[in-house]
């Protein structure tokens, strides 16, 4: 076989197949954007750059509330979640406690309600002792 028989050979079967890889790259990426929304139905990519994506960092630690902190009652009859659930109905406010900090919690209480009681990571600003939360997480 010449040259040009073998190039074209080569070309008939390379086409293909990147025809193919472009658009598995493209179904990919569209499926990796839908599953990148927030809560909050925003991009979090649009999350991040609206937060300052320079101070945004993660912290880790216990979502509870303000009143009880990371002690609550044990005869109270209700378990961490309940309780911290009932504070804020009550009119606290939520709270991170991250060893012996303690940082109140910007955002939606929709977000910190699945997690109450629980340890989470969050994604967020600290502006003084409160972060602005971004994007919430469990800690598991």
């Amino acid at each position: 076989m010449n040259n040009s028989r073998w190039f074209g050979l080569i070309t008939f079967c390379i086409t293909p197949a990147l025809v193919v890889a472009l658009g598995l790259a493209l179904l990919f990426a569209g499926v990796a954007v839908a599953f990148a929304v927030s809560d909050s139905g925003r991009p979090v990519a649009a999350a991040a750059q609206a937060a300052d994506s320079s101070r945004l960092r993660v912290f880790s630690g216990l979502i509870t509330d303000d009143h009880c902190a990371a002690r609550h009652e044990m005869d109270s009859g209700m378990n961490p979640t309940e309780c911290t659930k009932m504070c804020v109905r009550n009119g606290s406010r939520y709270l991170l406690v991250a060893g012996d900090k303690r940082y109140a919690l910007e955002g939606s209480e929709s977000q910190f309600d699945g997690l109450a009681g629980q340890r989470a990571s969050i994604a967020g600003t600290l502006e003084g002792d409160t972060i602005k939360v971004v994007s919430i997480g469990s800690g598991r």
